[in-house]
């Protein structure tokens, strides 16, 4: 089933690309349900059928950016786990991350056109069942985007800005069948970590969380634009998570709506995925009070034991209209 649907999405993300104005609407059709459920990014939102995806996201999208090309760095699938119990939610996923290259030919969501090739980082998992594409989640780093047309919603990022490449190994289009041990090996992992990990933090020492179980030393781990990319341990602690618990302090990690893994690769979304009080500043924004929820989708690699690289997506737009600051104003 899992190589059926991984085929399946490459097919349709093939067709999407190359079909014209007048046979997209077939093409989209004959991949989505009618039903489907397009979990989308703020200034967006969420799009409920077909024809919503085609006029609200992907044709503004391909009009803005016309010769749009995707770049496939991670496509991987198989069955959700994302609860926090264990139990399997049924639910079979495959999505993948990279760029979008284009030039940027027209004004999107209020971003004025630069005239220049732009590299759009996206991160996509897809529900498909019986044939059919039933519900996407979808973000594309629309700060980073921003930032490289000359529009900074953000001040400068405390990590490494422009950072977000393929894997060092350049191995994660998965379209052969996986080895399960590693599959699994890698599942187990990633629930740890998300479950065991992340959700022990007391408030008080970054250390309570355990990165160091998990992550090597040395962890590569790209960040949305506004963060950035951060080098080892103690840049992720210096340059974002200390920043983030600040922030966010009794956050907590959810059921997750898709978590899945294929050999070394795992991935993750959901809408949201963890719930905090802000009740700190976060990147030059004071404390709003606010209970909030955060919208996120990442993928990581796995190595032995621990992972080695973190592809990391966030609604950054979503994130801080809820702290009552409207980023896209700031164009």
């Amino acid at each position: 089933m899992n190589q059926q649907n991984k085929r399946f999405l490459w097919d349709f993300w093939r067709r999407l690309e190359r079909a014209n104005a007048r046979a997209l609407p077939f093409t989209i059709e004959a991949h989505m349900h009618p039903g489907t459920r397009w979990n989308g990014f703020a200034p967006i939102g969420t799009l409920h059928g077909p024809e919503a995806f085609l006029d609200s996201f992907w044709a503004p999208l391909r009009q803005a950016f016309p010769d749009l090309r995707r770049q496939c760095h991670i496509f991987c699938g198989g069955p959700s786990m994302g609860k926090i119990d264990g139990s399997k939610d049924g639910r079979m996923c495959v999505g993948g991350t990279g760029l979008f290259h284009a030039t940027f030919a027209e004004n999107w969501l209020g971003i004025q056109a630069s005239r220049k090739p732009v590299s759009i980082r996206w991160g996509e998992i897809y529900i498909v069942e019986n044939g059919w594409i039933n519900e996407m989640y979808t973000i594309l780093d629309v700060v980073d985007l921003a930032q490289q047309a000359g529009v900074h919603l953000l001040p400068p990022s405390h990590g490494k800005d422009g950072i977000y490449p393929p894997p060092l190994n350049d191995d994660a289009v998965l379209l052969e069948r996986q080895d399960e041990t590693r599959t699994a090996r890698t599942l187990d992992l990633i629930r740890r970590f998300i479950f065991e990990g992340l959700n022990v933090y007391d408030q008080a020492s970054l250390e309570s969380m355990g990165l160091a179980n998990f992550f090597i030393p040395d962890i590569k781990w790209y960040g949305p634009g506004g963060i950035g990319a951060c080098y080892g341990i103690d840049e992720f602690e210096q340059f974002h998570q200390r920043h983030w618990l600040t922030a966010f302090p009794d956050r907590e990690v959810l059921d997750i709506d898709c978590l899945y893994a294929e050999g070394d690769y795992t991935g993750a979304a959901g809408w949201p995925d963890v719930i905090a009080t802000n009740n700190g500043e976060y990147l030059g924004v004071p404390a709003s009070g606010r209970r909030l929820e955060v919208i996120g989708l990442d993928y990581w690699r796995r190595d032995g034991d621990k992972f080695i690289e973190n592809w990391v997506f966030v609604d950054m737009v979503h994130l801080f209209r809820q702290m009552g600051v409207d980023l896209m104003s700031r164009i």
